[in-house]
């Protein structure tokens, strides 16, 4: 194991230790053990920075199931930098915040922070893992821990229902891209990301390359909360508010980024990666600022504008994608866009972070968020106030903070959108800047909203729960940490070079050459600045008559929303499922077996016939002796016995005869282990139901005919039947060479041991057996902790 794998694992690690740590240091907040971790991680990436800034790339691999290609590959490149040095810095700087946030007398320090190490480690794994199995492993665990934050305080409704809409959506865009991933597979026999991107023309070429694209980018979407999917968002915010300044602003819903940047080298170029990314990319960017203005809860807010800029990255990216197609161009106008995602996404971890972060200490400071009960407090939290106005600012894109230089290369990948010549954007190419123009107008809007409707204005104490003061310096710190870098990004953006470019080598071709990067504030008068000046302009106008035009929200009939459809459908699936449940699960076992015997019957005949299998033949076929004669009659005799008996002692006996006289049969064709097994698995079923029986009343003597039912016969006699033609089949003859004879070799050879059995299930089948382990054991679990609960509850009463 190399430093590299330590490093993603030492999350995990410590989440072990957490709970002992939160048990006997009482007295010290648990986030002060945490907080190491993140600091060192993020000094390591540091460390590592200016090697992989000049172009170098770092590989290790770590053997896990390499018979089916799944390795533990770390890779550390200028992409997977970015997205290391944001989570481990932005997670140290909200760890230090939740230490003055989440109090050590009222919350339960060791599972928050435990899911947050789960977290952390998660999203590191994502952004380095080469292998695509181990890549969705972590992926998918980063929506099981984003669940379980949360959920933190679980015994709010709204935070139950937020974790759950989350994790559905999430998850079912991670189980597409796992069909992706197979696809890319099926394609090039690889699971390895740098692999794949050196077979690029085979996948391109491959018919599955559409569906593979479409699949990819579902994970995408979901994990970043774009239009459709972007409703899961705004009910995450129920969690506390570290968990929004981390998860929400600058690692989870980045996920979905990092997949489109990763995965641009083999889909970018085609039409379909183009136009899927930028349309749905400007419309979440168009609809996310909209419905940001109307919210009155700032973290409401804040939700809808993260959609809104993860809208405006992602459709970067889209029409980044253009530059693969134009890639024999000495000077590529269309790497400006992706230039922009880049810098961009790191703009909006800062300015983003910032804002959680004040919003929290408002919330904190005053017991609400709703801005409708806020104002006036830029005299009583001026420094709160000063960060707001920071981050508010850069977010609405105005000089002099590195939001404003993001936005003008967003304004400028826009514009140079329209000079594409392929793929219709000569008719269609006027819809992004203009969505784009008009989408920075209502960003403006809510920014000023944000900052001007919580500071400024009339004071309310009487509608406040606590009498406002300004935070501790404790949970100023990160904030003030993350406002300077939006002021030290806007006036030296130079400092992000090597950084930038590094990302931009990752996430285009090794082949092509990208433009050196500039970025500075005065480009002249441009059709950008023009922009600019109008967002400013017509931003203001609307913010001051907000209250007039404010009302066309209400045009929008609340009924149909994308919300209110996600709620329908889980309605319309639990009575579906409930009602076809009832319709199976009847209660009687006479049903159920109709139900696995019939569709068992069904399926072996159509398969058998299928394949071709009858072929009946008694060519190969042993002697019957007179042993087998005697036992075969006996079982016979007893399996009639149990039919026709009128006492459960006798019925009981009956039914252990026939097993002891597999295990009979078992001796005589040499296989004493299954007789061994038959004969212990036989003597504890009948002492079992011996014990049971014993209990239960005689049988009646009453007599009662039974009515002949036609499908009992029917089932009956076809089971018999398939099962007897099988039988004759598989001794005739053979569809395929058999797999005994593999075992019976590689049994010693390779697994050392001599007893067949075991080495299958210990050996080949180890994962098989391991998961039913787990199984049972999480579900030991599971009871142990209802019994324990219940117990603790009727003790409480």
């Amino acid at each position: 194991m190399s430093l590299i794998h330590l490093v993603i694992l030492s999350p995990f690690l410590l989440a072990i230790f957490v709970p002992l740590l939160h048990k006997y240091f009482k007295r010290i907040h648990t986030g002060w053990f945490v907080l190491l971790l993140p600091i060192l991680l993020f000094i390591y990436f540091i460390g590592n920075s200016g090697k992989t800034m000049d172009g170098n790339t770092y590989l290790s691999t770590m053997d896990w199931i390499p018979s089916l290609g799944i390795n533990f590959a770390v890779y550390l490149d200028g992409l997977g930098l970015l997205f290391a040095l944001l989570i481990t810095g932005i997670g140290s700087l909200v760890v230090l915040y939740s230490i003055y946030y989440l109090s050590k007398e009222k919350e339960a320090l060791n599972t928050f922070y435990v899911y947050l190490l789960m977290f952390m480690g998660a999203m590191l794994g994502v952004v380095l893992s080469d292998n695509m199995l181990v890549l969705y492993s972590f992926w998918e665990l980063t929506s099981i821990s984003s669940f379980l934050l949360i959920s933190y305080w679980y015994h709010r409704e709204k935070s139950r229902y937020g974790a759950l809409k989350s994790m559905l959506i999430t998850v079912f865009g991670g189980l597409s891209m796992l069909a992706g991933i197979i696809l890319l597979y099926t394609m090039t026999g690889t699971f390895s990301v740098r692999e794949t991107i050196a077979n690029v023309d085979i996948v391109t070429a491959h018919e599955l390359f559409v569906p593979a694209l479409i699949l990819f980018l579902l994970g995408a979407f979901t994990k970043s909360a774009q239009f459709p999917f972007h409703i899961w968002l705004p009910d995450a915010m129920e969690a506390p508010t570290p968990v929004s300044a981390y998860l929400h602003s600058a690692t989870m819903v980045k996920a979905g980024i990092y997949l489109v940047a990763r995965m641009s080298p083999v889909f970018a170029g085609a039409p379909e990666w183009f136009w899927l990314i930028s349309i749905f990319g400007i419309i979440t960017l168009f609809w996310g600022s909209f419905s940001a203005v109307k919210q009155t809860d700032l973290k409401a807010i804040l939700a809808f504008s993260t959609i809104s800029q993860l809208g405006l990255i992602m459709s970067l990216l889209g029409i980044g994608s253009a530059a693969v197609y134009y890639d024999y161009l000495e000077e590529n106008i269309y790497t400006v866009a992706t230039l922009a995602a880049v810098f961009h996404l790191i703009n909006h971890a800062t300015f983003k972070g910032s804002l959680f972060m004040v919003v929290g200490i408002v919330d904190h400071e005053t017991g609400t968020r709703d801005i409708r009960k806020l104002g006036g407090l830029m005299n009583l939290m001026p420094i709160t106030f000063t960060l707001a106005i920071i981050g508010g600012f850069s977010m609405a894109g105005l000089p002099p903070f590195n939001g404003f230089l993001s936005k003008e290369m967003f304004f400028t990948g826009m514009v140079n959108a329209t000079q594409i010549d392929a793929w219709n954007m000569e008719t269609f190419g006027m819809i992004f800047p203009v969505l784009a123009w008009i989408a920075s107008i209502f960003t403006f809007i809510y920014s000023m909203v944000l900052v001007f409707k919580t500071f400024t204005g009339k004071y309310q104490p009487e509608k406040l729960d606590k009498k406002p003061h300004e935070a501790p310096l404790g949970m100023l710190i990160p904030p003030i940490i993350l406002a300077s870098l939006v002021v030290i990004f806007g006036f030296f953006p130079e400092i992000l070079k090597g950084l930038i470019e590094a990302a931009l080598h990752s996430i285009f071709p090794s082949n092509f050459t990208v433009e050196d990067v500039h970025i500075y504030f005065w480009h002249g008068w441009t059709i950008e600045l023009f922009m600019t000046i109008g967002v400013i302009a017509f931003g203001s106008l609307l913010y001051f008559t907000l209250a007039k035009w404010g009302k066309i929200y209400e045009w929008f009939p609340k009924r149909l929303t994308l919300n209110k459809l996600y709620d329908g459908g889980l309605v319309g699936l639990e009575r579906g499922s409930f009602a076809f449940t009832k319709f199976y699960m009847t209660g009687f076992i006479r049903n159920y077996l109709v139900m696995i015997f019939g569709f068992m019957a069904l399926l072996l005949l159509y398969v058998m016939g299928q394949a071709g299998a009858f072929n009946f033949s008694l060519d190969n076929a042993s002697e019957v002796g007179v042993y087998e004669l005697i036992l075969a009659l006996v079982m016979v005799i007893a399996a009639v016995t149990i039919l026709f008996t009128k006492s459960r002692l006798s019925a009981i006996i009956a039914l252990g005869v026939v097993g002891y006289s597999m295990s009979l049969f078992f001796v005589l064709f040499r296989a004493p282990d299954l007789a061994l097994t038959q004969l212990i698995v036989e003597t504890v079923s009948v002492a079992l139901f011996l014990l049971c029986f014993y209990h239960l009343p005689e049988i009646s003597k009453k007599v009662n005919r039974l009515r002949f039912r036609l499908t009992n016969f029917i089932i009956s006699i076809s089971v018999g039947i398939v099962v007897i033609l099988i039988g004759l089949s598989v001794n005739s003859s053979r569809v395929a060479e058999s797999i005994s004879d593999y075992f019976v070799t590689a049994s010693y050879e390779e697994a050392g041991g001599k007893n067949m059995v075991n080495v299958i299930l210990v050996d080949f089948r180890g994962f098989d057996t391991l998961f039913e382990i787990a199984v049972l054991t999480i579900a030991a679990f599971g009871i142990y902790a209802m019994i324990k609960l219940r117990l603790t509850k009727g003790g409480s009463q």
